[in-house]
């Protein structure tokens, strides 16, 4: 018995084209924050990049031994021929990295560095609270 069939040209065009979301607005060299975390006998040192950012876009939270670091992406680029433009682009947005350590930080002895698109945190260590045993009477 022979099997027949059909070759649609349109069906092998379109295969596997909406099988996987794209997405036209956001471009592919987005920033993301890059992160080391060392731990020190007394405190953690984390050395984030974030390039490309101004010291006043960047923002630092710490909640207990949460940290949270989140900057204001602004990207401009303009290519021109002379006085015409050829082509502009711009991204505005917001990137985060937020992660939890170990111990808690002291967050009033907290210090933060920014230097050549690389932001330097240095959060010591809590000392450990005194633990104290009820007598139940």
């Amino acid at each position: 018995m022979n099997k027949l069939t059909r070759f649609d040209p349109l069906d092998d065009l379109f295969r596997g084209f909406f099988v996987r979301p794209v997405d036209m607005n956001t471009p592919a060299n987005t920033p993301a924050i890059k992160m080391d975390v060392i731990e020190q006998p007394k405190s953690f040192v984390v050395h984030a990049e974030i390039p490309g950012v101004k010291k006043d876009d960047i923002h630092v939270q710490i909640d207990g031994n949460q940290v949270t670091i989140s900057a204001e992406i602004k990207q401009e680029k303009e290519i021109k021929d002379g006085e015409r433009v050829l082509r502009s682009e711009r991204y505005f947005g917001q990137v985060s990295r937020s992660f939890q350590l170990a111990q808690d930080i002291d967050d009033g002895q907290a210090a933060a560095k920014f230097t050549d698109g690389v932001l330097e945190l240095t959060l010591p260590k809590r000392a450990a609270g005194t633990s104290k045993r009820l007598t139940i009477e």
